[in-house]
């Protein structure tokens, strides 16, 4: 089958609220393409489709996830476009119809994030389905089904049409200096979360700010959504201390996963146990491969299950995957190896470490020799990789990325199976909680609220930082015809903000492994550095060797010595971002505007006055941003 899954039609009824109206193939196997019955893990389809205040907006669009149905180990990505009509417009009006428009969206449910791509096509269609004034009319709904699974592909996503859509040029013009930190904040693995209305704004930057990462939106998402929806307190009572539900089970492909002794590998060679992984691949957690819900068999026809943490701490990132025995692993590489042949060999002269009781077992990456643009699986993130790790393991165990968050969802905020999200609301609800979050960002404003003093320190930006936000800003901001066009080149476009990002991640992973580098890290921000040594993706990413790191240089692209300049971004960047600075600003906009208003009033009189006024103002505001207190806030 290709990569679409369903085409759904989502509509608002008068006294059921949002239903879907229509799907194809039917979301149940049996069921009638107009059954409004839905699949326990997709219950709030509906609500994501056609959003909160939608009725405010004669059309929108909508980017979000769905968690894997039974038997699939990957997000489901949705995209949904929404438009609404007046009844009185109708050819042919139904019985149900008592309100004075008709509000549906027609969905695609896709296994490919091609957000823009499936956007552009379903806008088309979307609208030429509202022109029928005869929602009855379905053919048109399943030939775009066909079309789109005989000509989309995972091909796709090595080009530019995943990015169709997401313009970072645009984001940086808008947040401009903040990118960065919304960049850190991520990284850390905060409780992010995006604010405003309608929703195509909110996913579009929310998207935009993810595809700064290298290869997060091709292969990064795919574990982003594994939640269970919320039961209801009569299905929840019973289920609460009862025997152990299959979900939380995850198989793996293993023999007897006590024995240490490995016995004799390909060619008769012994492996020990807890010392070095042999073979490409290995069976990984909510790995793609994985197509069953009852488990994989081993060879010797026994089903090996490793049970999920119930309810691992919010705090912390450990798991029983992070210190998972070697030998699973290690095993899972020999069968690997026994059916792929000679590649097992890539990795057989790989150095051994030993394996501490704190973390996890330090395993080779195997690494093809064809070329840079090479994926393979990772051996404990499960995701896509390239030779430098990327994506990183970020959006991975219970880490959620939901562009757009229904009312119904708000439960997933507080969830102890929550490790965090960066997620995406237009209900006020959801801002007005701020205990529930590390990070409101409010897009409208771009403004990025973080309410924890000690985390803002930790972002506080470092002189490098600052001068590698400055050249982002200066290059998007020149006033050019065509950036494209001009004889510059690409730069300032949205390929080169991408790459600029990219050096910027891979000169920190260099970095970090290289000794002695505490001066190289301080240009990072070392209490940034040390922040995320804590996380879960930089524990699977320092998990596995990454050789192609040694050719790019581990210091910050823009380390040097101090200059005037330097001084002048920092003391802008305290007046923009601190309260004080904020403040004064504002005291000085405001007075300034009174005594021009009264200057206007009084006539010329009082023209002396105003540049007295004027003078002692920038007299203390100097005195005001010269103070060693105020660079520090």
């Amino acid at each position: 089958r290709g990569p679409v899954l369903h085409i759904v039609v989502v509509g608002f009824h008068h006294k059921k609220g949002c239903q879907v109206e229509f799907s194809y193939p039917p979301l149940k196997p049996g069921e009638g393409h107009d059954s409004h019955s839905l699949p326990e893990e997709w219950k709030y389809l509906p609500f994501l489709a056609l959003p909160d205040g939608a009725h405010n907006y004669q059309e929108d669009t909508v980017f979000f996830h769905l968690p894997p149905r039974c038997g699939d180990r990957t997000t489901v990505y949705g995209v949904s476009c929404y438009r609404q009509i007046e009844a009185k417009a109708l050819k042919v009006r139904q019985a149900d119809i008592t309100r004075e428009t008709v509000q549906k969206s027609v969905c695609v449910l896709s296994q490919l994030p091609l957000y823009g791509l499936l956007q552009a096509k379903l806008q088309l269609i979307t609208h030429a389905y509202f022109e029928e004034k005869d929602f009855s009319q379905i053919s048109i709904l399943k030939e775009l089904y066909d079309h789109m699974n005989s000509s989309l592909g995972s091909t796709l996503l090595e080009g530019s049409q995943v990015y169709l859509g997401l313009s970072p040029r645009d984001l940086v013009l808008h947040f401009r200096h903040k990118v960065l930190i919304l960049f850190k904040l991520i990284l850390l693995e905060k409780k992010v979360l995006f604010y405003i209305s309608p929703v195509n704004r909110l996913v579009g930057a929310l998207m935009t700010v993810l595809s700064l990462f290298p290869g997060m939106i091709e292969h990064g998402l795919s574990d982003c959504s594994h939640y269970k929806p919320r039961k209801s307190i009569s299905e929840d009572a019973g289920l609460q201390e009862s025997a152990l539900r299959l979900d939380d089970y995850v198989s793996v492909s293993a023999a007897d996963t006590s024995n240490t002794d490995l016995g004799v590998g390909e060619g008769g060679r012994k492996m020990a146990g807890d010392n070095s992984l042999q073979g490409p691949t290995a069976t990984v957690p909510f790995s793609r491969s994985e197509k069953t819900c009852n488990g994989a068999q081993s060879s010797n026809g026994s089903v090996q299950r490793l049970k999920l943490p119930s309810r691992p701490s919010p705090a912390s990132s450990e798991s029983d995957w992070e210190t998972l025995d070697p030998s699973i692993l290690e095993e899972s590489g020999v069968k690997e190896g026994e059916r792929e042949g000679p590649a097992s060999k890539q990795v057989e002269n790989a150095p051994s470490k030993g394996v501490s009781s704190e973390g996890l077992p330090i395993t080779v990456q195997p690494q093809a020799n064809t070329g840079h643009a090479v994926l393979v699986q990772g051996l404990v993130s499960g995701l896509e990789e390239d030779q430098y790790g990327m994506p990183l393991a970020i959006f991975t165990k219970g880490y959620l990325c939901l562009p757009y968050m229904a009312l119904q969802q708000h439960h997933l905020l507080s969830d102890v199976t929550v490790r965090g999200f960066v997620a995406g609301a237009t209900n006020i609800l959801f801002r007005q909680q701020k205990h529930l979050s590390d990070a409101i960002v409010e897009i409208e404003d771009a403004q990025v609220q973080i309410h924890d003093a000690e985390l803002r320190k930790i972002l506080n930006p470092t002189t490098a930082d600052l001068r590698f936000s400055d050249y982002l800003v200066k290059h998007v901001t020149e006033n050019r015809d065509d950036v494209f066009l001009d004889g510059t080149g690409w730069e300032g476009g949205d390929e080169w903000i991408r790459a600029q990002f990219s050096a910027y991640l891979h000169a920190l992973l260099a970095a970090v492994l290289q000794p002695d580098n505490e001066k190289t890290l301080s240009d990072f921000g070392t209490a940034f550095v040390a922040a995320w040594k804590n996380t879960h993706n930089y524990r699977v990413w320092n998990s596995n060797k990454h050789p192609a790191l040694a050719e790019v240089n581990s210091s910050h692209p823009f380390q040097g010595q101090y200059s005037v300049s330097d001084v002048k971004l920092r003391l802008s960047h305290s007046v923009q971002n601190s309260e004080r600075g904020k403040k004064l600003g504002n005291v000085m906009v405001s007075t300034s505007r009174n005594v021009v208003q009264t200057g206007r009033a009084v006539g010329q009189s009082v023209g002396g006055a105003f540049t007295s006024a004027k003078s002692a103002m920038s007299s203390w505001f100097s005195t005001f941003t010269q103070s060693p207190p105020s660079l520090g806030d």
